[in-house]
């Protein structure tokens, strides 16, 4: 409902360029990666309820704050309070399907349907956004802080129903609440014992998980260039009804997910994880290129051309988070689904980035270059799996017996 929108009230209400605006936006999605990764990989040990209900009240925070920002300074403050919710949000939610769900497919189907239903509210907001004056009143925002309270509530009671329904299935071996909001599973038995020492060192070593995450970093560049830079694009270019345009963008991209996604899913069954990206990055090399070449007037070109990048995103979103789940090891999958917050460096830094080819060369560069990016990914993925990996158990032992 709000994020889209951010570069344009930016832009209006201050008249900053597009690189100033992207070093905004840029900003605060590197700082909320950071803080991300901490807070997703304490989660292992404190335990996902607690970080979440924390995130719940960062969310009501930081958009109430929003509403009353006045100042260029304090709309980066507030930006990057809400980056941080948002990166924190993600990783800990893919973490606790994996904690609840023991079997493999059925994790991936959960995922998918997370996915697929965030994706049905992301065809409501931005309508609903411009209905409710979400461009242009600011007062508006509270609206949004309204209903991530809702969503507060409903996370209270989840917890509250599940864990009463986990202790009617295991009334003979009952766990203590952080073990139940960490895992709920009582194979991970030795989570506690890994250290943020021993859970760095063994990321460190895991090359596979490196070569996944800068690939996706610049998957997520390329993609992230939708949220701001081709909304400046097209601020710049005068082009008429623009928020009209940008609204009809979004929920183009959120009604492709919503219609295609499962389609995808059951015809792309059988077909590899690695396999699955690579048809999913053809396609978003595709969409950059039909950018590249359509005219900055042309209302049924862009839809054209979010209607091929929202395949690849129906096919690539979801795999990403399967792709960690299967790399990840039980005990530390809060810390893996954490690294993975790393990905988002390519949204963090796509405002910046994209704003200056913006500046400097123009759209049609623009895209031509995240068109070539998407070959670069290809080759990346191509290496991914001959890549070492470290032994699991080794820092766990070491650690137990020390």
């Amino acid at each position: 409902m709000v994020w889209p929108f951010l570069a344009v009230i930016l832009y209006d209400k201050f008249a900053l360029s597009a690189t100033e605006v992207g070093l905004i936006l840029s900003t605060a999605a590197v700082v909320a990666v950071f803080v991300s990764f901490i807070g997703s990989t304490l989660s292992d040990k404190l335990g996902r309820q607690t970080v979440m209900y924390a995130t719940g009240v960062l969310y009501i925070v930081s958009f109430s704050l929003l509403a009353e920002a006045e100042t260029v300074t304090m709309f980066a403050i507030v930006i990057t309070l809400c980056s941080i919710a948002t990166a924190l949000w993600r990783p800990l939610a893919s973490a606790l399907i994996g904690d609840i769900i023991d079997d493999s497919k059925t994790r991936e189907l959960a995922m998918q349907s997370m996915y697929f239903i965030v994706n049905v509210g992301c065809a409501v907001g931005p309508i609903a956004g411009v209905w409710l004056g979400l461009t242009g009143l600011q007062s508006s925002f509270y609206i949004t802080t309204v209903a991530f309270a809702f969503l507060l509530g409903l996370l209270v009671w989840g917890f509250a129903y599940h864990e009463k329904t986990y202790h009617k299935k295991s009334q003979h071996n009952i766990g203590s609440e952080s073990e139940f909001s960490a895992g709920l599973d009582d194979k991970v038995s030795l989570k506690e014992s890994i250290g943020m020492k021993q859970t760095l060192a063994i990321l460190a070593k895991d090359r596979l998980l490196q070569c996944l995450i800068l690939a996706n970093v610049i998957c997520l560049f390329i993609y992230g260039q939708m949220d701001s830079s081709l909304v400046q694009y097209l601020t710049r270019e005068n082009v008429p009804k623009l928020l009209e345009l940008v609204s009809s963008l979004i929920f183009t991209n959120a009604m492709v997910i919503i219609t295609c996604q499962f389609l995808l899913l059951r015809i792309m069954a059988k077909v590899e994880l690695v396999h699955r990206i690579q048809i999913g990055l053809a396609l978003l090399m595709c969409s950059q290129a039909f950018m590249a070449i359509n005219a900055p007037s042309f209302f049924w070109g862009w839809i054209g051309a979010v209607v091929v990048l929202s395949l690849a995103e129906a096919i690539l979103f979801p795999t990403m988070n399967v792709h960690i789940d299967r790399i990840a090891p039980d005990n530390l999958r809060g810390a893996y689904f954490g690294a993975s917050a790393f990905y988002d460096f390519g949204f963090a830094f796509a405002p910046l980035g994209g704003g200056i080819i913006l500046d400097l060369f123009g759209g049609f560069w623009l895209f031509v270059a995240c068109s070539a990016m998407c070959i670069v990914v290809m080759g990346l993925y191509y290496v991914l799996e001959k890549l070492p990996r470290p032994d699991f158990a080794e820092p766990v032992k070491s650690e137990v017996h020390s």
